[in-house]
């Protein structure tokens, strides 16, 4: 049996075509890319503003089934299915984000996909890039520490320091940072206090800067950002603290997508990179607003499974954006389905048709929930070498009976040429005009019951709890004017309830709600759900113990 090689042994080998080739084909002029480097490039406000009244493409939206330590390969079918449709003849061009050094060194790996189906440069994407990430960690912080030297000079806004609602944030997991003291050591260090800090891809910024439709909006949104409350409970907002501009100014660059390409040299655009499970998990509104007015399909994809990516994706991306999606890609694998039936993940290599049935009702609840947005569906099942015959038909046959089909797909290890099914598929789908997208609930529905909704109808739960402050405060902001904004939940990815080892597709349980935060700037509030942190922690043997530089200066270990 021939060696497999790894995902970034394939990317190394990758014959990639110089950045301003990848430009051309979908006519982007060589002045309005600017490269870094040979293979990746930002593409400039001017020109996105010159396509603005082009007539725009069918997107399509790839998510998945609630993952597993088996695997799923989201955005491997993304990358494979961009490629796929350009193989049949259509003008595709991938959209996906950007990828955050947390996990990278921590337990879940890269964002570029995998297999005979990624984004290269691989090793670039999954580390500094074009240096996206650390513009926005510095914006984020300039604003923190506009906030305490504020504090210090006087606090002329009256800021009530127990009130300071702005937590830093840093690119890594990192928990020995959620909660700190910071300002200590005496009179010249400040006014002590209680502070935290995220991770980036939770910061309102990353969120403002996907949201954001060009610059004059991002520094309006960023001007919108609720800082901190006086003792009257009066917001105090970034524009107060004369913020806005500065942080504009460090996320200028930042603002313009990044073109970089496929292993098959087609054109992909990897911009932003909020998470799924704790921010609102898509790449940014300029990167799939312009790709739209490029290609005849655009695929994007949104994190984790459908209950929280497309979920998410629809209620505040596309309600945001105006997008109005064609179709949806639910990717699964025969191992998840076996895991969701109870098997273990050393067990998973044998055939066991029962596991599958069982755990398809994982699928089944995910299938009808993007029915509920109007939007119609199609399964991709990836592919392992594991997968026996019966295993796959079992899978097709369950799908079908959900009025659905489900497509096997081999790009992982055979590139576009192992998807054309589902491209085909897609295509048929999207050309039928079949989507009737809308989102859940309607913008004036009350905050609360925006929650409700989401519980009741795509987490199949009974109920959301919250203690009698929660509540008041989404009231107060109701009161304030924030109750048409759309609510982005922060739940475990694991499960449909708050419970990450209840797997398949649970009801009757409830949602505790632990807290809530007003992000006025991006226009949604954040419901954080159970026990999911939006600073993550490093696991016991992190992947960074693995990543290294070999003998003659390449990385090694990154997946």
């Amino acid at each position: 049996m021939a060696e497999v090689k790894s995902d970034i042994e394939i990317a190394r080998a990758a014959k990639k075509k110089p950045i301003q080739e990848i430009g051309a084909k979908i006519g982007i002029p060589n002045e309005h890319l600017l490269p870094y480097g040979h293979d990746k490039a930002k593409v400039s406000a001017e020109f996105i503003k010159s396509v603005k009244d082009r007539k725009d493409g069918k997107l399509i939206l790839v998510t998945a089934i609630n993952p597993t330590p088996a695997g799923e390969g989201k955005t491997t079918t993304t990358v494979g299915l961009g490629d796929g449709l350009n193989r049949i003849g259509k003008k595709a061009i991938v959209c996906i984000r950007e990828a955050s050094l947390g996990p990278n060194f921590g337990v879940k790996g890269g964002a570029a996909g995998g297999g005979f189906a990624q984004v290269v440069p691989m090793e670039d994407m999954n580390l500094h890039f074009t240096g996206d990430f650390h513009a926005i960690t510095t914006a984020h912080n300039l604003l923190s520490a506009l906030i305490d030297n504020h504090i210090y000079w006087g606090n002329e806004l009256g800021i009530d320091t127990r009130r300071v609602a702005w937590r830093r944030v840093m690119d890594m997991n990192d928990r020995a940072l959620r909660e700190i003291i910071c300002s200590l050591g005496g009179v010249a260090n400040g006014y002590p206090r209680e502070a935290g800090f995220d991770i980036t891809v939770a910061s309102e910024v990353m969120a403002i800067l996907c949201l954001s439709t060009d610059l004059k909006d991002l520094e309006k949104r960023l001007g919108d950002i609720i800082v901190a409350y006086r003792r009257d409970k009066s917001p105090v907002y970034a524009r107060d603290l004369k913020a806005d501009g500065a942080m504009a100014v460090l996320l200028k660059d930042a603002m313009q997508p990044n073109l970089v390409q496929t292993l098959e040299n087609n054109p992909a655009f990897v911009h932003g990179g909020p998470f799924a499970n704790i921010a609102h998990g898509c790449n940014s509104v300029v990167a799939t607003t312009t790709a739209l007015k490029l290609a005849d399909y655009v695929v994007t994809e949104a994190g984790f499974g459908a209950d929280l990516g497309a979920e998410k994706f629809f209620d505040i991306k596309c309600r945001k954006a105006g997008l109005k999606p064609s179709a949806a890609v639910i990717v699964a694998t025969v191992r998840a389905m076996k895991m969701n039936g109870g098997v273990k993940k050393e067990d998973l290599g044998k055939e066991n048709i029962e596991a599958v049935k069982k755990g398809c009702l994982n699928l089944g609840r995910h299938i009808e929930n993007v029915k509920q947005f109007g939007v119609p569906a199609v399964v991709a099942i990836n592919h392992f070498t594991t997968d026996t015959d019966t295993e796959i038909q079992a899978m097709k046959d369950f799908v079908k009976a959900q009025g659905a089909e489900a497509i096997l797909c081999k790009h992982w290890a055979q590139g576009s040429a192992g998807i054309e099914d589902l491209a085909r598929k897609v295509v048929e789908i999207a050309e039928s005009g079949a989507s009737q997208f809308s989102p859940l609930y309607p913008d004036e529905m009350p905050l609360f019951e925006k929650v409700n909704t989401i519980v009741k109808r795509i987490y199949r739960g009974d109920e959301a709890i919250a203690d009698k402050s929660i509540r008041d405060q989404l009231h107060a902001w109701e009161q304030a004017g924030y109750g048409n904004l759309p609510v982005c939940m922060a739940k475990t990815q694991y499960s449909f309830s708050t419970d990450p080892n209840l797997r398949g597709a649970p009801t009757g349980h409830t949602v505790p709600v632990r807290e809530v935060r007003l992000s006025a700037g991006a226009g949604f509030v954040v419901i954080i759900c159970g026990e999911v942190m939006t600073m993550p922690g490093l696991p016991k043997a992190p992947s960074s113990e693995k990543i290294f530089l070999n003998e003659i200066g390449q990385i090694e270990g990154l997946f």
